[in-house]
């Protein structure tokens, strides 16, 4: 019998890791848990028996080298990954093997462009960031609208979220990137970021059914304002949040979480809907699912497989929607995620 190819996830303990491992699992893959806690990951061997712990820190090369010994390919899910991301890809291009993230920090991931562009394309690796609901999903639906172009006059993706519970990793994360911006708010304008600070505009949003017209953020800015201009022509990149889920997140108070069925997702739902503009045309497609965090896994893994197989357009640092068959990806998340497309 053929073995199992060996996927190291960093931060297997964590919310989203632990979602990680289990799909890596269900679709035949022999997960290495690995991440900077020793006690913690002790706590996950035991929650997954049978599966290997190696610890490692991002502080020493050598320990990151020894837990991707053999693997095939490795899934970081630990941030801030300000900290972790850049570590964790100079181990992986040591390996020889592709290196995926679940990273919705907007300047962690201009980070690993800038930094590993050259260096992956050069000697073939396959880097792929914010492979999550944020980022990736976003790119991908992006994509998959556009068809054969890539350009468009604007994108608009707005996310409704019927509560956000965020998780510990959200908030540090949001903690590193509000110190970064120095109190300044960040928006994709005129072919680039910009940081500003002006305060946030609410406006209405009709969302198809059945969430219907929804009070939105304006401007919540997400990562797909890095990976969908990364390959696409696209001089406005928009992304707004029903107001609800926006106060959740802010407001310190919100509770993490809460699982309530036997996979540990939540009750959360969401929608997003993908609006694309160009020459006076619109196309329009729609996602629904249930658990940001929970669908990140199958997102995650179905990128490693199709990476592992050679299901790929491209090496080098790449979003979900330069290196996939868009709709084909999109048509494997079923049933986590259910698409439609309204024009």
């Amino acid at each position: 019998m053929e073995a199992m190819p060996g996927v190291v996830v960093y931060g297997a303990y964590g919310h989203t890791g632990r979602f990680v491992v289990a799909e890596l699992r269900r679709r035949g893959f022999a997960p290495v848990l690995s991440g900077r806690d020793a006690e913690k990951l002790r706590a996950a061997a035991e929650a997954f028996p049978g599966l290997e712990a190696r610890a490692a820190s991002v502080d020493a090369p050598a320990s990151l080298d020894r837990a991707l010994a053999g693997a095939a390919a490795v899934v970081n899910c630990a941030g801030p990954f300000a900290l972790t991301a850049a570590p964790l890809i100079e181990a992986a291009l040591r390996a020889g093997i592709p290196y995926v993230d679940v990273a919705a920090e907007i300047e962690a991931n201009l980070d690993t462009f800038a930094r590993f562009a050259e260096r992956a394309r050069a000697v073939g690796a396959t880097i792929i960031p914010a492979m999550a609901f944020y980022g990736g999903l976003g790119d991908l639906l992006t994509t998959a609208a556009l068809g054969d172009r890539r350009a468009a006059d604007e994108v608009t993706i707005s996310y409704a979220l019927s509560e956000w519970h965020p998780t510990p990793g959200t908030r540090a994360a949001g903690a590193v990137s509000r110190r970064r911006r120095d109190g300044r708010r960040v928006r994709f304008r005129n072919g680039r970021l910009e940081y500003h600070r002006e305060e946030p505009s609410t406006r209405e949003w009709l969302f198809p059914a059945p969430v219907g017209r929804r009070t939105v953020v304006g401007e919540f800015t997400t990562t797909d304002a890095v990976t969908v201009p990364a390959h696409l022509a696209v001089p406005e990149v928009r992304t707004m949040m029903t107001s609800e889920a926006a106060g959740d997140v802010a407001d310190p108070d919100t509770p993490p979480p809460t699982a309530v069925d036997g996979q540990g997702r939540s009750a959360q739902t969401f929608l997003v809907d993908v609006v694309v503009g160009f020459g006076g045309e619109e196309r329009r497609v729609v996602a629904r699912g249930r658990d940001i965090y929970a669908v990140t896994a199958p997102l995650v893994v179905e990128a490693v497989e199709r990476v592992l197989t050679g299901r790929v357009a491209r090496t080098g640092v790449a979003p979900a929607g330069a290196i996939f068959d868009a709709p084909d990806f999109l048509r494997a998340l079923s049933p986590h995620v259910s698409v439609d497309r309204y024009s």
